[in-house]
């Protein structure tokens, strides 16, 4: 399939032969893989950058004359670049390598201990991640804080005039996805932003599960800080990048102690060193930082308009023959949606059926997807959850369907 994108053409079996892994087969079958929420696959493109560095240019970055060190540097801080131009950030300083979405969670929390009072407000969405509420909670229990939530609908959706009705001068903070992991809802993030920001509060956006689908422009969106992880989007597991506004990451003490995040140090005192430094302790994880930069070219050389357009046509194609399925229900029906679908089969669990599908070579996901909270709602143990990316076909999307059929067949 082909789809015509500013002269260039988006053909998803020339794609394809980017990534080493989809040739394999699991099981005795070629594999299909509808895991992505949870990572993605790694192009070739990508694992070149790695085996370049390691292959020839290995070394610490910042404090080396040799020549070695200076060329590493030179690669890590332009992939610091590469991302910094990528979410239209206005300085590269305001990029900060971390070990993934986490990371920059945690990182921001432990900064707003110092700022947060008893009694003050934050706010968090019932579509969370466990990320995005457990670091949250424990700030509460150390400052005093109150959590409050924005409820969700059936549909998967926040309940935008709830918010409205929560957040207030007493917000110092307001937490939400861009898009839902569990059920790929697409938050209307931008609304929320500007009226948390009418309040005084800052708001931090966890972006994993949209940096794959959706160009966030951190600018145009007025986010305080924005966070992803680079195994979401090809890169390599292990690291990722906090995005946060320069006069929030001066005003946030360090998160840890070490080497390179210093200026001076003798026994009496330290001084730190400045941003981006701040906050990167300790040697960093160059390969990573370079590779995911690699990534970020390598997406955009396809994309993010293309890729959004037929991920949409494998949603609409496999939500179409799901529904064929007698006893399917899906869970997470917003308009604006990525590429996940999860959902149950009436009478049978979640794990059988995705133990049973990887038996003919289907990798999905099962469970609670770290979102317990949503399947509380529901009142579900869990889903199955099929995610895509712009590597995927409608003829795996067929497979999927016939191996779900035979599952439950089987176990019904």
């Amino acid at each position: 399939m082909s789809i015509a994108t500013n002269n260039i053409a988006f053909n998803v079996d020339e794609i394809r032969k980017d990534f080493p892994i989809l040739n394999r087969e699991v099981n005795g079958y070629p594999l299909v893989y509808f895991d992505n929420a949870a990572t993605s696959q790694t192009p070739k493109q990508v694992m070149d950058a790695i085996v370049d560095y390691y292959s020839n240019y290995n070394a610490n970055i910042h404090r080396g004359v040799h020549s070695l060190s200076q060329e590493a540097t030179d690669k890590y801080e332009g992939a610091r670049r590469k991302i910094q131009q990528h979410f239209n950030a206005e300085k590269a300083h305001e990029i900060i390598f971390t070990s993934g979405t986490t990371h920059g969670i945690n990182l921001v929390a432990s900064g707003f201990a110092s700022i947060l009072q008893k009694g003050d407000e934050i706010l968090v969405s019932a579509l969370e991640h466990h990320s995005n509420i457990v670091p949250w909670q424990m700030l509460c229990e150390k400052t005093g804080a109150v959590l409050k939530v924005i409820p969700m609908n059936e549909q998967g959706e926040l309940i935008y005039e709830s918010f409205e009705e929560l957040v207030s001068e007493k917000t110092k903070m307001v937490f939400l996805n861009h898009v839902s992991n569990a059920l790929g809802t697409i938050n209307p993030i931008k609304k929320i932003i500007d009226k948390a920001h009418e309040k005084g509060a800052a708001v931090l956006i966890d972006g994993a599960q949209a940096a794959p689908h959706i160009k966030a422009d951190v600018q145009a969106l007025d986010v305080d800080f924005y966070v992803v992880s680079a195994h979401k989007m090809c890169g390599p597991t292990g690291v990722g990048v906090l995005y946060g506004k320069e006069e929030w990451l001066n005003k946030l003490p360090p998160y840890q102690g070490g080497g390179e995040m210093i200026a001076t140090v003798s026994f009496e005192k330290t001084t730190y060193a400045d941003l981006p430094h701040k906050f990167e302790a300790g040697t960093p994880n160059i390969c990573g930082g370079i590779a995911f930069g690699a990534a970020i070219e390598y997406m955009n050389s396809i994309g993010f308009e293309a890729i959004a357009r037929y991920e949409d046509e494998l949603l609409d194609y496999a939500t179409l023959k799901l529904q064929e399925i007698e006893g399917m229900k899906l869970y997470g029906t917003s308009r604006e949606k990525t590429a996940v679908i999860s959902f149950n089969i009436e009478g049978l669990h979640p794990y059988d059926i995705g133990t049973l599908v990887d038996k003919m070579g289907i990798a999905v996901r099962t469970g609670h997807h770290c979102a317990q909270p949503i399947m509380d709602f529901y009142k579900i143990p869990g889903t199955v959850r099929a995610s895509f990316s712009f590597y995927n076909t409608k003829e795996e999307i067929d497979r999927f369907i016939e191996a779900v059929k035979k599952a439950k067949s089987m176990l019904s």
